[in-house]
């Protein structure tokens, strides 16, 4: 990871960006171009985020939220996704399943971020009376020490189909699927979550485009910190902020709420994107 960061910051600054959907994270059915290569590099920070695995709470920094996504046909994309670093600022430790090892008297930890392989597909186009149509599928690495008390240490599979329309200026996207979350605390289970998003885009300016969401997960079982399925439970958040187009990037920020008793109270993301042609038109086959 430290060897191939500054390749790719060096790519970040080489080439103009185009508009994706960053500082969001319901995904668009539109795909990158053949042959292109966006990178989006980003900063979170998160207030009374809580991790009910090892009982703490605190607030979160992420720095180095990394989003790669690669064009391979007209119809297909590729995604990599990950944090390269988070720290926690430990406010409160409450008994759990998992002691977690935390530094400077107790009063922080940190580790890296799960990374996150997916697909996407653009299955059927926009018309006039239907959405596009999309399909994405992902499959989560367990890269997190749970002993740090910040990740949950587990492979999960996801699978959401994307819709999109266009209403003039606006544009609406959502996504409805399901996750497959392996239970951190007991052996052969999981837990079948619900997977949501609606995000919409709207541009105010030539340079300046409002964006917003609501996106999450609902937990179709009881997931109590005295089960075998703690920290795989319900989450929702909002965002609210907006897109900078200035000096060949895409800037972005973002402020973010909360919606269930286990997610940061608030909060706010920011980043930059870029993109980058790998290949002269079309990718080679």
């Amino acid at each position: 990871m430290r060897r191939l960061l500054p390749a790719l910051l060096l790519l970040v600054l080489a080439a103009p960006a185009l508009a994706q959907e960053r500082p969001l994270t319901t995904q668009p059915v539109e795909t990158i171009p053949p042959g292109e290569l966006l990178l989006q590099l980003g900063f979170e920070f998160l207030q009374d985020a809580r991790f009910p695995l090892s009982g703490l709470e605190g607030d979160l920094s992420r720095i180095g939220v990394l989003d790669v996504h690669m064009g391979v046909s007209r119809a297909v994309e590729l995604q990599i996704q990950g944090t390269i670093r988070q720290f926690l600022s430990v406010s409160q430790q409450n008994p759990a399943f998992v002691a977690p090892s935390l530094s400077r008297g107790g009063t922080s930890t940190s580790d890296f971020g799960d990374i996150t392989l997916a697909a996407k597909m653009h299955l059927l186009r926009e018309t006039e009376s239907r959405p596009a149509i999309g399909l994405r599928f992902g499959f989560e690495m367990p890269n997190t020490n749970e002993t740090r008390g910040i990740g949950l240490n587990t492979t999960n599979i996801v699978v959401t189909l994307l819709a999109q329309k266009h209403f003039g200026k606006l544009n609406v996207f959502g996504n409805a699927g399901l996750g497959i979350l392996q239970a951190p605390a007991g052996l052969f289970s999981q837990n079948d979550v619900i997977l949501y998003g609606l995000g919409a885009t709207y541009p105010v300016h030539k340079r300046v485009t409002v964006v917003g969401e609501v996106a999450g997960r609902q937990s179709t079982r009881s997931t109590p910190v005295t089960s075998a399925l703690v920290g795989t439970g319900s989450r929702s958040e909002a965002r609210l902020g907006f897109q900078v187009f200035a000096g060949g990037f895409r800037w972005d920020f973002a402020g973010l709420a909360g919606l269930t008793r286990d997610d940061a109270d608030s909060g706010f993301v920011f980043g930059v994107s870029k993109q980058v042609k790998l290949f002269p038109g079309e990718a080679p086959r």
